[in-house]
């Protein structure tokens, strides 16, 4: 059949199922997947969040053609011993983080597990401090618990 690409027939399941077989890597997310790059590369393995400690508060500067210090810590994660910058959601977080508190992270959501939005580098965010909701601190809710 002039003009056809795709076999046509009685015996062409076979030829099509390898076609589509190969066709499949040019899709990004069956690449990763079946690469298992977010187990290799990723400071969480795959889970979809994680527990660590505070080691430092850091400020950072946010990229073009916003300014301004976005407020971050820096968390050693209790699994693997990893350092990763996470994100403090929320206006004056930082006072309820200390060093040396537990913190629970999870991921921003940035395009393909890369930073996100004005942020360079961050692809965590904190979610929990010492076992109690960041976001039922900061609307007063809850206290911090002391460790």
């Amino acid at each position: 059949m002039p003009g056809s690409k795709s076999p046509k027939g009685m015996f062409a399941a076979r030829k099509m199922v390898r076609k589509r077989k190969k066709f499949r890597w040019s899709d990004i997310y069956y690449k990763r997947r079946m690469h298992q790059l977010v187990k290799k590369y990723d400071p969480l393995e795959g889970a979809p969040m994680g527990r660590g400690i505070v080691l430092e508060k850091v400020g950072i500067e946010s990229r073009q053609p916003n300014s301004a210090v976005r407020k971050c810590v820096r968390v050693q994660l209790i699994k693997n011993g990893k350092i990763v910058t996470a994100f403090l959601p929320g206006d004056g977080s930082l006072n309820f983080v200390n060093e040396h508190d537990e913190v629970i992270i999870e991921r921003i959501g940035g395009p393909e597990g890369r930073a996100y939005g004005d942020l360079p580098g961050v692809r965590f965010k904190v979610i929990k401090v010492n076992g109690v909701s960041l976001k039922e601190i900061l609307l007063g809710r809850k206290q911090k618990p002391v460790r």
